[in-house]
């Protein structure tokens, strides 16, 4: 290995490669990650402590804070507060979808 950042499994630097264009932003610091966005995001849980044996979550609703160390999400279930450093995927989604009322069901024949 030529650096000391390399992973193990990374291919050795290319001298004749072009460069990136720009760094890669880890899903953490995704500039999208702002207050008011609605978002679905993946990350890591201790597989021990999990039910089922999971090694990761989703949490999907708005953002209601951001901080350096975090983003607090308001889900169906509530709010969550997901460490960005355990940020695998974060992705910005559209609204619900609008849920229409169900329609009063037609008197079948024989109905007063």
């Amino acid at each position: 290995m030529t650096g000391h950042d390399e992973h193990p499994s990374d291919p050795p630097d290319d001298p004749g490669a072009a460069p990136d264009p720009e760094p890669r932003v880890r899903a953490g610091w995704a500039p999208f990650l702002q207050v008011g966005t609605r978002v679905v995001l993946r990350y890591a849980i201790d597989r021990e402590a999990s039910p089922h044996g999971e090694s990761m979550s989703d949490a999907l609703g708005t953002i209601l804070d951001v901080d350096e160390a975090s983003i607090q999400v308001m889900t169906r279930r509530g709010e969550r507060r997901v460490p960005r450093a355990l940020v695998i995927a974060a992705k910005e989604v559209p609204p619900p979808p609008v849920r229409r009322p169900r329609a009063a069901p037609e008197p079948g024949p024989g109905s007063p």
